[in-house]
């Protein structure tokens, strides 16, 4: 059940990370997958917002989610490393991680 502590506390998040993004987020409603321990676990997501840089990413709980992790994009050819910035007990604030090419 959510709080009126959890709806302050993802406004504040929401706030403060909407100051430093690079790249505006488009709001979106895409399946996701969170791809953990060379593939032995997979978490399913709802991608609700993304950008170039990162993504808003809603799930039942965020309890067993590491701090770095891979994150697909069912349908589309997106594979990223993804870095968590915040987190409520069902959402992930993240940030892609630039490859070193």
């Amino acid at each position: 059940m959510m709080t009126m502590n959890d709806d302050v506390e993802r406004d504040q998040h929401t706030m403060s990370e909407r100051n430093r993004r690079s790249s505006p987020r488009h709001r979106t409603l895409k399946s996701g997958k969170i791809v953990l321990g060379n593939r032995t676990m997979v978490f399913d997501c709802r991608v609700r917002n993304l950008s170039e840089d990162g993504a808003l990413l809603k799930l039942p709980s965020t309890i067993d989610i590491p701090d770095r992790f891979e994150l697909r994009i069912v349908n589309e050819d997106i594979q990223v490393i993804a870095l968590v910035r915040w987190r409520t007990g069902t959402e992930l604030g993240v940030q892609f991680e630039k490859s070193t090419e």
